[in-house]
């Protein structure tokens, strides 16, 4: 069964896409067999792969409310052996449509099932709000919450409604929900605030703060530009040193504690492809 992850914050600006994307294509590059779930209606996922999110005529909205199976909708990239289930414009209503339907906190946990264990890494976007298209992200997540934090002060206030968000669905939803690790984004070294902020987050989540930090880099913030993640549009880049780092650490993190059972690919059906 592959491993699924959500990578959420709803403070916007953290870093939240750019991890995804990155974390996703290092991945992917280590041999893993990924994919991308944007559930965002703003599709920043799905536009930094280069896909033109007007273009997109089905994806995560259809997954959501059971108009098409999510396979129906997957795009796979071979360059990056990467693959999406991309955001379209309809997604903007799907909160509004998932408020009538019974289990809606559970939708996307449901349209995953089918094809959980056809992925090594299943990495789902969430948008930066505490909607329900979070809460639906927060609850397929079955191996955790990715959670990146911007280097600021501001980020700092943010974690505590986010704690408070997640506590409320531990008690009356999910319980079995459980923080992987905080992502410290956007981090510039010469500001005594960044290492403060570093120093408070830490204290904030013990044993639970990522090693790797992001540094704030204008090669990471160009890359969605042409479509391609860092490691495509400059692996020698800062940006991309330490997404490769905080990959590397997440592997080695994911050997030693996720379930054996998740970390070994099950048999698949060849008729399949897979």
């Amino acid at each position: 069964m592959g491993i699924v992850y959500a990578i959420a914050n709803q403070k916007g600006g953290v870093g939240k896409t750019t991890t995804a994307i990155n974390v996703g294509a290092y991945l992917a590059e280590a041999g893993k067999n990924v994919l991308l779930v944007d559930i965002d209606p703003q599709a920043n996922a799905t536009s930094s792969l280069g896909i033109d999110k007007n273009q997109v005529m089905r994806g995560t909205y259809d997954a959501l409310l059971d108009i098409l199976p999510a396979s129906n909708s997957i795009l796979t990239n071979p360059r990056l052996n990467l693959s999406i289930l991309p955001a379209s414009p309809a997604l903007a209503g799907a909160e509004i449509e998932l408020v009538a339907l019974e289990n809606r906190e559970n939708c996307l946990k449901n349209a995953l099932i089918p094809i959980v264990d056809q992925y090594d890494y299943i990495l789902v976007d969430c948008p930066p709000s505490l909607g329900l298209l979070t809460l639906n992200g927060l609850i397929a997540a079955k191996h955790g919450v990715i959670i990146p934090v911007q280097c600021e002060y501001l980020a700092l206030e943010g974690l505590g409604q986010l704690m408070i968000t997640f506590n409320h669905i531990r008690t009356r939803i999910y319980p079995g929900l459980q923080i992987r690790g905080v992502v410290l984004t956007l981090y510039d070294s010469r500001t005594n605030l960044a290492n403060d902020v570093v120093r408070e987050v830490r204290k904030y989540f013990p044993n639970q703060v990522f090693s790797s930090i992001i540094p704030r880099s204008v090669r990471l913030a160009e890359a969605p530009s042409y479509g391609v993640p860092i490691s495509i549009y400059d692996r020698r880049s800062s940006g991309a040193a330490a997404y490769r780092s905080l990959v590397e650490e997440i592997l080695v993190k994911d050997l030693a504690e996720v379930p054996l059972e998740d970390l070994i690919p099950s048999w698949k059906d060849s008729r399949n492809g897979r």
